[in-house]
């Protein structure tokens, strides 16, 4: 009995404890919300209304929402999945062509030659790299509000 009892304290100080394998508030991809600029050509000017009036990139919860070279508007990319990668993530997309099988342009990030896989590896909190994307080839840096 008293072996039981000097286990007790133990055990409560460990389930108290902060586990890394407790979920964390938020989707994975929560630190990649909002507007990026940049990853094209190197970004300049990140903060104000010239950042968030011509984004490169736009990450939501369910949405990824890239800047095209031919066209005005954005290419859509629904989230299936995103996975939790050493100093990154994976964002994995619902696949999408045309009838006839053929790929739409410009569909995916020009990454690896898949374009329903996105890898992200973050630089800083408002900083990060599309590893393997030929078309975007430097960092893309958070639209901010000036402070």
């Amino acid at each position: 009995m008293l072996r039981r009892r000097s286990l007790l304290p133990a055990a409560l100080a460990a389930l108290a404890a902060p586990s890394p394998l407790r979920a964390q508030p938020g989707p994975p991809h929560a630190w990649t919300f909002g507007t990026w600029v940049g990853g094209i050509f190197p970004a300049v000017d990140t903060q104000g209304s010239v950042c968030f009036g011509s984004p490169v990139l736009i990450f939501t919860r369910d949405v990824v929402l890239r800047v095209t070279s031919l066209e005005v508007a954005f290419r859509q990319r629904i989230i299936e999945t995103v996975a939790e990668t050493p100093g990154g993530l994976e964002f994995r997309f619902v696949p999408l062509a045309l009838p006839g099988g053929r790929m739409v342009p410009e569909l995916g990030f020009g990454c690896d030659g898949n374009p329903n896989i996105l890898r992200v590896e973050r630089r800083g909190p408002d900083e990060m790299v599309l590893p393997g994307c030929i078309e975007f080839p430097a960092a893309l840096r958070r639209c901010v509000t000036a402070r």
